[in-house]
């Protein structure tokens, strides 16, 4: 049956997303909270960088976005009074549910990366890095000296804790699927193209920029989401949470893991946050009787820093490259399968 792979492996994952939460303990499953977030991020962010060639340093500006606009949307009326007196009133008179926010959340993310990325993917290389890092930086200092929104550089809190392992698994699944839908499709063989060679692509008629600008904004949209997962999991944050150390880490995640494979993004991030886990618990230092190692502190982060510089060096294509493993032929890959040489 063509769909028998991916209806059983989708429902093993829900019946491990159920039975998951009554027996690990606490800890392994917020691990594996923030793991299905950074896979939603990250599987995003290689819509664009790996997929179309734009390597940007913007995505974690919007998640930051979603986060924060998510936290406002559903934070309580008596909240919004006690923590953001000075709200304007069509936001400070009413709060949405969880889902509804999400989304608006994503949208309004997407939105903005359709206003920005409209000059901005017209660069290349790295003009376009340097420019969505800067694009990280102006939302970074919004969110510092928007006091009436976002608390400026305080705390941001209150914020219910939504997210739970079935609501992130729930929208990792979501992503995955709408990504290798775009990415495997005409349009992304078309992405693929514009990262080859933009004049080559122009050539044989695809356009370069609206091609890079809805991989942009779609990889944007799930960028919301995530952020807006992550506010509701961690439900305190401040400006200071989504900025260089965490856009670090996703590249890391990324490049370990492959650019241009949504199986080699999850594969990063699972094994990142494997090794951030076990090297964090080791940071504290530990003592063996014949083996004495003392607390370095920061250990976690310096491992990351080395993992990326390897990776770059010894093999920069990351772990899959562009491989995937894949559960459903798409139309394109059965359209691109050699003829047998007997017909």
């Amino acid at each position: 049956m063509k769909y028998s792979r991916l209806i059983f492996a989708l429902g093993a994952l829900l019946g491990f997303t159920l039975l998951v939460p009554n027996i690990l303990p606490q800890y392994l499953v917020r691990v594996l909270i923030v793991m299905g977030i950074n896979i939603i991020l990250v599987a995003s962010l290689g819509l664009s960088n790996g997929f179309t060639g734009v390597f940007s340093l913007g995505h974690v500006g919007f998640m930051a976005l979603g986060a924060y606009s998510s936290g406002i949307l559903t934070l309580s009326v008596s909240k919004k009074l006690a923590y953001l007196p000075d709200l304007p009133g069509f936001l400070a008179g009413y709060n949405l549910p969880f889902l509804p926010a999400t989304i608006l959340a994503g949208l309004l993310c997407a939105a903005v990366a359709f206003l920005i990325g409209i000059p901005l993917m017209r660069l290349s290389g790295n003009y376009v890095s340097v420019a969505t890092l800067g694009f990280l930086v102006i939302v970074n200092n919004v969110l510092i000296n928007a006091e009436t929104l976002t608390r400026g550089a305080r705390t941001f809190t209150g914020i219910p804790d939504f997210t739970t392992l079935p609501w992130v698994v729930a929208w990792m699944v979501v992503t995955l699927v709408v990504l290798s839908r775009i990415a495997y499709s005409p349009f992304g063989r078309a992405m693929r193209a514009t990262r080859e060679d933009g004049i080559a692509a122009q050539g044989i008629g695809i356009q370069v920029l609206p091609t890079r600008l809805i991989a942009f904004t779609i990889g944007a949209f799930f960028a919301g989401i995530g952020g807006a997962l992550y506010a509701h999991y961690l439900v305190s944050f401040s400006p200071a949470t989504f900025y260089i150390a965490m856009m670090v880490t996703q590249l890391t995640m990324l490049v370990l893991g492959g650019q241009a494979s949504l199986t080699g993004a999850t594969l990063g991030v699972v094994i990142v946050t494997v090794l951030s886990e076990l090297l964090r618990n080791l940071e504290r230092g530990f003592d063996l009787g014949f083996v004495k190692l003392p607390a370095v502190f920061g250990a976690s982060q310096i491992a990351l820093g080395l993992i990326f510089i390897l990776v770059m060096v010894f093999r920069p294509q990351g772990l899959f490259g562009d491989r995937e493993i894949k559960f459903v032929e798409s139309k394109v890959e059965r359209n691109e399968r050699p003829v047998p040489d007997h017909l």
